[in-house]
């Protein structure tokens, strides 16, 4: 099993910063990347960026040059800075994790961020 426990998000106005944090535990030996997907009221999970441990990332497009991913493998932990903060990146923000063999995905419990206009 791998636990996932996020921290940050909150609320922020229209074009401000905010950092998400997510620490993993477990058997982080079967993590192959981890990212982060966001979920708005009435709309479908999406993904928001990720990176795999040879530290190769994916952007959403609407996030590209706004959003960026980074890792700290140290302290099995993947991290999210927001920048440029639009009202319509208002969701609950999960950390996922990819892991190897089948095994299934890992997701924490969310974090809501709201950004206001």
């Amino acid at each position: 099993q791998v636990q996932l426990v996020e921290s940050g998000g909150g609320l922020v106005q229209a074009g401000g910063s905010l950092g998400l944090s997510c620490a993993a535990s477990g058997s982080i030996f079967s993590i192959n990347a981890m990212g982060w997907y966001r979920q708005a009221p009435g709309k479908q999970r999406e993904l928001v960026a990720s990176m795999t441990n040879g530290g190769s990332t994916n952007y959403a497009d609407s996030v590209k040059g706004r959003f960026t991913i980074s890792r700290d493998n140290a302290k099995n932990t993947v991290y999210l800075q927001m920048s440029s903060l639009k009202p319509e990146d208002t969701a609950v923000y999960y950390c996922n994790a990819d892991r190897a063999w089948g095994l299934p995905r890992a997701w924490g419990r969310g974090t809501q961020v709201t950004v206001s206009s």
